[in-house]
């Protein structure tokens, strides 16, 4: 009899730390959708994989991390901190949520993310400025999550249209199991009816043949009805 695998397991062993550089195209959609103010914090700098291409896209980025993987200042615990480092403006990271992670014990990696969204979020507010997250995208539905991020005032959710590989096994490589987005706030803005959802495609992506949409953009509730919306 055929194996089953549950959805959330990948067949490999997870790397200590959750330690998973993000490819270079996901922050590059974050970078098409978002107009970010600088300078950025990345609190999960790693080995610099986002750091990296937002210096590349002209931000001046503060990168910092709690394990030293050889790039920015290691040692800094993003729980300890009270303030986004001194003249940032924006936090853009890909927290390390998954299973036996980062600050957190097996099993417990809902909690370890809804724990880190939270403290991003008083961060970023406390200083009126952005924040970015790559986030799972069915962890949003989650009823605590959404809860937490309409309390906030998401400004927006940037789905993939593309699925991560996290990493490069040759020709045993899988095709990532699940869809993300980057939830995004601007605390510094004005208020808006409700959060929106934009999507942006990755790199080689296959367009669908069939007529577009006009709207790049569908705002998930608030937006006011009109006569062609039928």
């Amino acid at each position: 009899m055929t194996k089953v695998r549950p959805v959330h397991e990948s067949g490999f062993e997870r790397v200590e730390g959750d330690f998973y550089p993000t490819p270079v195209w996901v922050t590059e959609c974050l970078l098409s959708k978002a107009a970010l103010r600088g300078p950025v914090w990345e609190p999960c700098c790693g080995d610099g994989a986002i750091a990296k291409v937002l210096t590349a896209a002209g931000h001046e980025v503060v990168a910092t991390d709690l394990a030293d993987r050889g790039f920015g200042a290691a040692g800094i615990d993003f729980f300890a901190t009270s303030q986004m480092p001194e003249g940032c403006r924006t936090l853009v990271t890909n927290p390390p949520y998954g299973d036996g992670g980062f600050r957190g014990r097996a099993g417990k990696a809902a909690a370890n993310m809804l724990g880190f969204t939270e403290h991003a979020i008083r961060l970023a507010r406390q200083a009126e400025g952005q924040l970015a997250l790559l986030v799972r995208f069915q962890w949003i539905a989650g009823k605590r999550v959404a809860s937490l991020l309409t309390e906030a005032k998401m400004h927006s959710a940037i789905v993939l249209t593309r699925r991560i590989r996290w990493f490069d096994n040759g020709g045993d490589s899988k095709t990532g199991q699940h869809h993300h987005a980057w939830i995004f706030f601007d605390f510094a803005a004005p208020p808006i009816g409700g959060p929106s959802l934009v999507f942006a495609d990755g790199p080689d992506v296959q367009r669908d043949r069939r007529a577009p949409l006009d709207q790049s953009v569908l705002p998930l509730f608030g937006r006011p009805s009109t006569d062609a919306d039928g």
